[in-house]
């Protein structure tokens, strides 16, 4: 992938900002294309499972935001490339019409790949005829949610890839493995403390947000400490070794149900053999890395995991305030690495916040106070989920680095674990 455009307010000039909107347009199109070169049209056409979608889907529905909310509206003499694509590609905007059930997204076998593809292409050209013209705030404001848009499914893209080549008894891989990562050991992990007070939480204006990441407010947070790091994949087999997943008291009754309905042992991915734990991962099988942080659990998990260790998981409102002023960097999905790495060794500050595994917090996915839905069928892209869910922070090694922010909140059901979820431990002071 090649998007390394940062995500930053429009330059000055109309024209320019015009520019710079349309080079991000065409960086974050051609990322998604990369990540399905190397598969094959089979490939692309398999659904694994309910919550996932093929990927050849993910190609088409990218396309169709931007040709029903951009250009349709917004381009005169606009041709719609194929009308059936309205019902077939829309997922969840009910004001826009009826759609192809979620759960049959693999049955759509027509239309073909190449077909989609030339979906893009006919897509692509007419926004390349809009930047043109300079863009208004508001369409400029609509594309970049767009742009957005694609890149949390470049994320699905990868997700559900994984999940579906898991599902191949051959366990194929979805590229080479890269040349190994040089071994340096999960540094000691510390305790960093934050004291109490009012702390502001949410986006600040600076750029692109999407709508539940506002307004920004305040809220008061009693004294805790942030774990310095991830847990890892080491500390995490201690868990399952001393019986964690046969222990009733340290699961939420939910997820005690969720563990003994579905037969859950391990992170998802995992499986015993002679040699050890391996773990299939998008190079296929291969052992789990003591080091890196553990991934593919859910919040039932996660918070059984905190517990055992005689801590707890962080509310979102501490995640954001503690990684406020941290830097965008870590292992994200311009790295290649697609798997998470160990943390850097500096055991006395807080690392990892961003890239490797998306952290689960214990906040439940609810609006701000003040929250407000947009107006029309766009209004529908993340007010309605506010139900529930859970929040996840910080993006993973799945994740466009430019896709991040510190106030960026995540959320999915309290079993998903298809997803690069990990956790971070919090505790009171």
């Amino acid at each position: 992938m090649n998007d390394r455009l940062p995500l930053q307010p429009a330059p000055a000039s109309a024209r320019d900002a015009t520019s710079w909107l349309a080079g991000r347009y065409r960086a974050v199109r051609a990322a998604t294309e990369a990540l399905a070169t190397p598969l094959s049209a089979e490939d692309c056409a398999i659904q694994s499972m309910p919550d996932a979608s093929p990927v050849k889907w993910h190609l088409a529905h990218t396309s169709w935001f931007f040709e029903t909310f951009v250009l349709g509206p917004h381009l005169p003499g606009y041709r719609v490339h194929d009308t059936a694509f309205r019902f077939l590609f829309n997922s969840y905007y009910n004001a826009i019409g009826d759609r192809h059930p979620r759960p049959r997204r693999g049955l759509l076998s027509r239309p073909s790949l190449d077909a989609v593809r030339a979906y893009r292409a006919h897509v692509d050209e007419a926004m390349s005829a809009l930047f043109t013209q300079e863009t208004p705030i508001a369409l400029s404001a609509l594309i970049e949610l767009g742009v957005n848009h694609e890149q949390q499914h470049q994320e699905l893209i990868l997700t559900d890839l994984k999940h579906m080549l898991s599902c191949n008894p051959l366990a194929p891989a979805y590229i080479p493995v890269r040349a190994a990562i040089a071994r340096t050991g999960a540094p000691p992990m510390s305790w960093i403390e934050f004291g109490e007070g009012l702390v502001e939480i949410g986006h600040d204006g600076n750029g692109f947000a999407f709508d539940n990441e506002t307004p920004r407010h305040r809220e008061y947070l009693n004294a805790y400490a942030f774990a310095s790091r991830c847990i890892t994949n080491a500390e995490y087999s201690a868990f399952i070794q001393e019986g964690g997943y046969r222990r009733p008291e340290l699961w939420l009754s939910e997820g005690w149900d969720w563990v003994n309905t579905n037969q859950v042992a391990a992170p998802l991915y995992w499986e015993e053999s002679e040699a050890g734990p391996r773990q299939f991962t998008l190079y296929g099988m291969l052992p789990v890395e003591p080091d890196a942080p553990v991934c593919h659990v859910s919040l039932y998990e996660a918070d059984a995991y905190a517990r055992w260790a005689g801590a707890r998981l962080p509310t979102e409102a501490e995640w954001e305030s503690a990684s406020a002023h941290a830097a965008i960097e870590g292992n994200f999905v311009e790295d290649g690495a697609l798997h998470p790495r160990p943390a850097p060794r500096d055991p006395a500050s807080l690392s990892q916040l961003f890239g490797d595994v998306w952290e689960w917090t214990q906040s439940a996915y609810a609006p701000y106070p003040g929250f407000r839905v947009a107006a029309g069928a766009v209004g529908e892209y993340n007010g309605k989920f506010m139900c529930n869910q859970y929040v996840l922070r910080g993006g993973s090694c799945a994740t466009p680095r430019s896709h991040v922010r510190a106030s960026y909140r995540n959320f999915f059901p309290a079993s998903a674990r298809w997803q690069f979820s990990g956790l971070r431990l919090a505790r009171d002071l």
